[in-house]
C-alpha cells in the first residue's frame, strides 16, 4: 500500500521512540530502487526514511456517509 502526504499513519518500529504512535506524512521520496519512504511528523518530533512496511493507515471514521446510505 501507498501513502501520500497528508495521510495520518501509526508507526511500527520498536526500535523508534515514535512506536506505535499516530503521524503525517509530510514528505514521499523514493530510494534508489524505487521504494518509497516517508517522512512523518509526530507532537514530539519528526522521523525520515520510514519504509512503507513499518507504517499502518488510520482509517477515519466518517458516520455521515453512513447515515446517507440509511
Amino acid at each position: 500500500m501507498s501513502f501520500e502526504k497528508g495521510d495520518v499513519v501509526v508507526l511500527h518500529d520498536e526500535h523508534s521512540e515514535f512506536d506505535g504512535e499516530e503521524g503525517e506524512i509530510t514528505q514521499v521520496m523514493e530510494t534508489m530502487f524505487g521504494d518509497p519512504n516517508y517522512t512523518i511528523v509526530f507532537e514530539e518530533g519528526q522521523e525520515a526514511g520510514i519504509p512503507e512496511d513499518q507504517l499502518d493507515l488510520v482509517e477515519e471514521a466518517d458516520d455521515e456517509d453512513d447515515d446517507d446510505e440509511e
